[in-house]
Parts: C-alpha cells; sequence; structure tokens
C-alpha cells in the first residue's frame, strides 16, 4: 500500500486541531463535492480522497494509530507483533543454523520484509499456513468505508435506512441532527477476518450537500426572505418556511433590510437530544417596486418632499 500523506490531503500540519481538520475538511468537500462539479472525474476523486482523510484524521484514535503506523494503521498493533516474531524467527535462525522460517518457505528471491509488506498491504493477509504447519496469526478483517447521501430534510429526522454489505443485509435506523462529514461505525460488518480472526468494521460517512433554503451553522439555520417595500414600511404578516412547515411571521413597521430575527426551536434538531432543537434566523430582504405607475411616482415624490 503506498503511503497517503492524508494531511497533505487536507492542507494542515501534523499538529493541526481537530477544529482545524473539520474546517479544512468542510471547506474542501464542499468545493470538490459531486453535486456541485457533474461529470468532473478529478473532483470526484479529490473527493473520495478528502472523505478517507477526514476519516481517519478526524477520529482521535484513527489519527493516533495513523501517526504511529503510517500506511499500517488500520493494522497498527498486529504489525508491530509481526516485527516483533519476525525478529526473534532471524535470531533463531542466527543463532541455531537456520531453524524457524526459511527462504525456500517463502519462496525463491522473497525476503521477510516482502512479505510483511505483502501481508499488510492489499486484502490484508496473515502468517500463512504451510503444508508443514508454521505458526498462523489471527487478524481482524479489513474495515469498509462507506458513503451516504442525504439532503438536510432527511438528516432533520430520525429514520431507517437498508444496506446491503458483503452479501449482508445491514438495517440502521439514522438519528436526527446527523451532520456532513459524520461518521458512524458498525462493528463487524466489514471484510471476514484472517485465519479465524474477527471481521473488520463498517465506517458510513454521511454526506450532506448545501441546501438550496437553508444554511445550516450547528443546530441553528438561516434562511432569507423577501419582503415588499409596503410591507416593510407599514408593518404586514410574510409566511416563513421551516423545516416542519410554514408559519406566520408579523413584520414591524419600518423594518429594514437585512434584519435579522430569530425564531426559537425552529432549527435544526440536536443530535441524540430529542426534543432539543437549534433556532431559524430569519433576514429580511425588502424587494423594492418596478414598473411605477406616473401616479405611484408622484406619491413618492411627495414623500420624498414631504
Amino acid at each position: 500500500m503506498a503511503y497517503i500523506d492524508y494531511y497533505k490531503i487536507l492542507g494542515v500540519d501534523k499538529n493541526a486541531t481537530q477544529d482545524d481538520i473539520k474546517k479544512a475538511y468542510r471547506k474542501l468537500a464542499r468545493k470538490h463535492h459531486p453535486d456541485l462539479n457533474p461529470n468532473d472525474k478529478e473532483a470526484e476523486k479529490k473527493f473520495k480522497e478528502l472523505n478517507e482523510a477526514n476519516e481517519v484524521l478526524s477520529n482521535p484514535e484513527n489519527r493516533a494509530k495513523y501517526d504511529k503506523y503510517g500506511e499500517h494503521w488500520k493494522h497498527g498493533e498486529e504489525y508491530e507483533k509481526a516485527q516483533q516474531q519476525q525478529r526473534q524467527y532471524q535470531q533463531q535462525q542466527h543463532s541455531y543454523g537456520g531453524g524457524g522460517f526459511s527462504g525456500a518457505d517463502f519462496g525463491e528471491g522473497e525476503d521477510f520484509s516482502d512479505f510483511f509488506q505483502d501481508m499488510f498491504g492489499g486484502a490484508g493477509g496473515g502468517f500463512g499456513r504451510s503444508s508443514r504447519g508454521r505458526a498462523s496469526g489471527k487478524f481482524k478483517g479489513q474495515d469498509i468505508q462507506a458513503e451516504l447521501n442525504l439532503n438536510l430534510r432527511d438528516a432533520a429526522k430520525s429514520h431507517p435506512q437498508t444496506f446491503e454489505i458483503n452479501g449482508k443485509k445491514v438495517r440502521i435506523t439514522i438519528p436526527a441532527g446527523v451532520y456532513d462529514g459524520q461518521q458512524i461505525k458498525l462493528k463487524g460488518y466489514g471484510n471476514p477476518g484472517v485465519n479465524g480472526g474477527p471481521a473488520g468494521d463498517l465506517y458510513i460517512t454521511f454526506n450532506i450537500p448545501v441546501d438550496p433554503d437553508f444554511e445550516r451553522v450547528g443546530d441553528d439555520l438561516k434562511t432569507k426572505i423577501k419582503i415588499d417595500l409596503y410591507t416593510a414600511v407599514l408593518g404586514g404578516e410574510v409566511k416563513v418556511n421551516t423545516l416542519e412547515g410554514s408559519v406566520n411571521l408579523k413584520v414591524k413597521p419600518e423594518t429594514q433590510t437585512g434584519l435579522t430575527v430569530r425564531l426559537k426551536g425552529k432549527g435544526f434538531p440536536v443530535y441524540k437530544k430529542e426534543g432539543e432543537y437549534g433556532d431559524l434566523f430569519v433576514t429580511y430582504e425588502v424587494k423594492l417596486p418596478t414598473n411605477l405607475t406616473e401616479k405611484q411616482k408622484e406619491l413618492f415624490e411627495q414623500l420624498k418632499n414631504s
């Protein structure tokens, strides 16, 4: 497996905070998201690399393993044990004149380093078992990375979802409030283990593209609504869309364009906190009238000169 520098992919250094990593991922993921770059293979490839890097570095445990073991991070502990066994066998060969594994066991021209590279480089091998019954180790199967696209409204409600992974049907309930880039782990739904080892895990990353109506900021939502000049000046009532339908909002007289009001509890549901919601922030945009009649222009002139 070729070494992949996840820090370089996200454009952060190795001392970056978790918040730095999160911000870098969100910025680049939006830029290279397939929905914003249709039929762009390079953007699709970059997006996959970003998700892979984020899956590792956004998880403190995985990040620590990656920092220590590099490309072998998924099998770090097994890799360390295997290296220790390699050293022991080499010492045995030196001490007892070739006891333990010999070059012939691995095939012409193959040495220990090649064996260990093959062992960890692809589908996840383990110590082989020859017809002479040499020792074998149990290794956890490789993890599987999957992505699930949700729109903002789907992410705002708990709902079941069914997948098929490795021939197995997996049914999960997606909790309301999941966020873009969030990852969940399903233990034991990855690739089968080696030599009787446990199966790997399934990691699902949620992709939530930009919504045309709402901007999500944490658990809050932001939206804009246009009001006509007359409502802005005299006051009135407008309908505002929320995730749960429309509500009537009173507009105060002399409302200025750019004014923002808060609708408490009309934002996004808080993840795994039933009954808790963020707020909805509504910003007014005053729409000026067009195609005025001569009479209307006269009235505006009177207002101007009064």
